[in-house]
This record gives C-alpha cells, structure tokens and sequence, in this order.
C-alpha cells in the first residue's frame, strides 16, 4: 500500500520519515499523470512553496518530476502564500498547480497541495483521480518541459487590493498588528499597509523553519504574541495569517482571541449589509450556527457541507455562491478566487472596520448582541485508531442523553454531531443552539471534538465530558432501543 494519502487538502507527512524525496517524486508523478490525462497539459503547472525546512528543494523535485513528463513548469521565485500560487493557475490559465506546504502543521511536517486550473483546491474528483495514479509509473515524454522561475506576488496582491478601501482604513487612523506566524505570508500584509500609509507593525515575519514555540496555526495557544503585541502597542486588532498564509486569525483590541467564526460572522454582515452581493452562503459541518442567522436575517439560502474546503470550492463552482467559510480559518469569496485567503480577508476586516468606525471588539459585540452569543472551542485528541473508531461508534449508537444532556438530535454529515438540551440557557432570549461534534481523521489516528454553545463555560464542560467519554470514563449513556 502506498504511504500516501491525499486528505481534505493534499497530502502531508513527516520529513524524513514519510515526506522523503522518494514520495515527493512519487506524488508529483501521479499529478503529472493526472493532468496528462484530464487537463490541457500544454498550458504547463505553476509550482510554489512555503518557508518549511527544505520546501523549496521540495518544489524543485515536483518541477522536474513535471519536466520529465513533457510538462512547461514556473516554479515560484520565494516563498509564495497558497493563495498567491492559486491566483496565479486561475489568471496566467494553467492546467494546474502545486503548492509545497503544511500550512498549520507543527514544523516537522512538510506537505503537498494541488490546484486546479480554477484556482482553487482540487475537487474531491481530481483528489481521487490523483491517488489513483499513485502506483503507477511517472511519465516520461520524448521532448522534456521547460523552467522558468516567476514572481507570483505582484499580480496577486493588485487583485486582492482591489477588495479593499485602502485609502478607508488608512483614514481611520486604525493601527493594525500583523503576525505572519514565521510563514509564507510574510510582508505581504506589511507591504500592502506600508505603501498605502496605513500603521501597523509586524511580528514574526522572519523565516524561522523551526516556528519556535509555535505550530503557525492561528488559534490559542499559539497567537499569545499576538495578543501581548496589541494590547502593549495600543492597536486596534491583531490579523495573524498561519504557516501558508490562507487562514486568518485575529486579536481585539483588549487581546481576546477573535476565534474564524466570528471573522466570517463579521465580513458576513458586512457584505450582505454594505456590499449587497448576490449569492448563497456556505458553512463547513464543524463552523458556528450564527451564519444561519445572519443568512436567515438577509433572506440568503445557507449550505453546510462536509469538512474541507474542496467541499466549499465544490460548491462554489457549481452554484452562485457569494462566500464560504471553515472552522480552521479558511474562508473564501468566489468573485475573487473559489479558494480560502486569509491576507484577503485580513485586509477586508481592517476595512470593515475602517467603514464602522469600531474596532474589532466592538463588531464582535454587535454581532452578539443581535443573534445571541455563541462560543465555541475544539479540543485534538491523538489517540490510537481503535479508540477513536470506537467513540464514533458508540457516539452514532442513538444516544438519548450525553453524560446528563439531553440528545434533542444526531447529524452525521460529516462525524457525529448531537444537539444537546441546555438547560442552563433556559429563558435566555436569541440563545444559541448547543452542540457537540466528533470526527475522526481518515489520515491519521486523531479525532477532533468540536462544541458551540451559548456560553464559554458550557464549551468547556462538553469538550471535558467527552475526552472522558472518548476514553470511556462516563457511566455508559442510555440508548435508544
């Protein structure tokens, strides 16, 4: 069997253990072959990389493994941001592209993602036409492709600016603190601020392979920096993009961690408010029900979807979709790219806050108030593949009560999702739906559990409930017969 599996977003292992040159050669032949067989190979593949250890010698193997099979490859000057490289196969019409990165992984990690020639993530049928591939030879063509390297960030950055108001944000006199996470995204962000006069400074903008301290994930813990920086330097939000620059995390001005559904909620509103942009909404499975409100209170359809934002792009070529988001941080509009962007959706929160006159706190205080609070938390559970076969298992065996609560119902798009009765919001008006997710990996043995509820403190109580249910520590649940 091969050690390589393509997941909800490419194929990712550890350096030196499974991510070796054997298996980059092996994975970039079966996208040579892909794309032999299902694009126009003729227009060539763009080739990027992020600042992971060995990334670019990476992205040099996928580039002749390319030129070996007939295949024109531009390969990226410098570190390029995912979003950069998928902008650049959509506008320059390339039969595809790949992209070397972990994106949040911890820095042993190394991964491959492919693009496809829509500029965005490959769908769940180009996925499975790629694994295919896998055992089979690369190909090898009589006349061999050409090289050339190209910077993908100037054309890239003047699509993205066009977004935003940027002579808004910089009139309202907003200081921004920017956290590139030591990864792809580094000065992008910066140099957008920097030639418009907007304030800001940067933090953990050097490459730093090692991202000491952190995995370039933006969520607690590892924004703490982040939220430090705001408060000493008096801004008025934190953006922190993650190790490939197409998720974004943010810190209000207090330095509370504004979590990727309250980024979404916020740019949300204010698109169907000020821009009043046509077009359906899509959530992944895991990502907070206060979308459905905001899509309910502007009359626009809301399409939840499996977990993965090739389940989003999905969608988005198929349908008018006017945004689609994750719970990861991963969100993206379709008139630009049918791809997540954080950089994009940095510079859209600075400009809704720019045309609000709030900062970040404030609007996330408005959305609260208006459609009832929601907090939200997740809890990564690496644990053997049995134990986590099991509590799937036992999760989707018709619960009736989960350790005390009351199972109102059982989804299972994606994992196993059990809406809970809450007592303790009770009477509390525009309160929020509780629930709990557990899903297990297909790649590796980890299970993820998710919960939204109406407080902070029930959040926690869920995600501690089941760990012990995971590990079998509750008494066991009554079911139904």
């Amino acid at each position: 069997m091969s050690q390589i599996k393509f997941g909800t977003d490419g194929w990712r292992g550890i350096i030196a253990e499974d991510f070796t040159f054997e298996n980059v050669r092996k994975a970039a032949g079966a996208i040579a072959s892909y794309v032999w067989k299902n694009e126009d190979a003729t227009r060539g593949v763009m080739v990027g990389y992020d600042t992971r250890f060995g990334s670019r010698r990476f992205a040099e193997l996928v580039a002749e493994t390319l030129i070996v099979a007939g295949i024109d490859v531009t390969l990226a000057n410098g570190y390029t941001p995912t979003p950069a490289l998928s902008y650049a196969v959509k506008q320059r019409g390339a039969a595809g592209g790949v992209m070397i990165t972990s994106s949040h992984n911890p820095h042993q990690w190394n991964g491959v993602k492919y693009k496809a020639s829509y500029g965005g993530s490959g769908k769940p049928s180009i996925i499975k036409a790629i694994e295919n591939e896998l055992d089979s030879p690369a190909p090898t063509a009589a006349k061999p492709g050409k090289l050339k390297e190209d910077d993908f960030l100037p054309e890239y950055i003047r699509a993205i600016t066009a977004f935003a108001d940027l002579k808004l944000i910089r009139e309202a006199g907003f200081k921004f603190a920017i956290d590139s996470m030591y990864g792809a995204g580094r000065g992008v962000l910066a140099g957008i601020f920097s030639q418009h006069g907007i304030k800001y400074l940067e933090i953990r903008g050097e490459v730093n392979p090692l991202f000491p301290g952190i995995n370039p994930e933006p969520i607690e813990p590892h924004v703490k920096m982040l939220q430090e920086t705001v408060v000493r330097e008096g801004c008025a939000a934190g953006l922190v993009t993650d190790g490939d620059a197409d998720r974004l995390g943010a810190a209000d001005e207090n330095g509370n961690f504004v979590d990727p559904h309250k980024i979404y909620s916020v740019i949300l509103r204010w698109l169907l408010e000020r821009k009043k942009w046509p077009g359906g909404i899509v959530r992944a499975f895991n990502t907070t029900k206060m979308l459905d409100r905001i899509a309910a209170k502007y009359g626009r359809e809301l399409i939840e979807c499996g977990i993965g934002f090739k389940y989003i792009c999905d969608l988005m070529l198929e349908r008018d979709i006017l945004i689609g988001g994750e719970e990861s941080g991963g969100i993206g509009i379709k008139r630009h790219l049918p791809e997540r962007d954080g950089i994009l959706n940095a510079l859209l929160l600075a400009n809704v806050m720019a045309e609000e006159g709030r900062t970040l706190g404030q609007l996330v205080a408005d959305l609260q108030r208006e459609y009832g609070e929601h907090h939200y938390g997740r809890v990564d559970m690496h644990i053997d593949n049995s134990l986590k076969e099991s509590a799937i298992q036992r999760a989707n065996s018709g619960l009736k009560e989960f350790a005390g609560y009351k199972v109102l119902k059982v989804e299972t798009l994606d994992g196993v999702k059990l809406f809970l009765e809450d007592r303790s919001a009770a009477g509390k008006p525009n309160a929020a739906e509780t629930w709990l997710l557990l899903r297990a990996s297909g790649t590796e043995p980890l299970l993820r559990v998710y919960s939204e509820a109406g407080s902070m403190k029930t959040v926690k109580t869920l995600l501690s409930l089941a760990e012990e249910f995971v590990y079998q520590k509750v008494p066991a649940q009554s079911v139904a017969h």
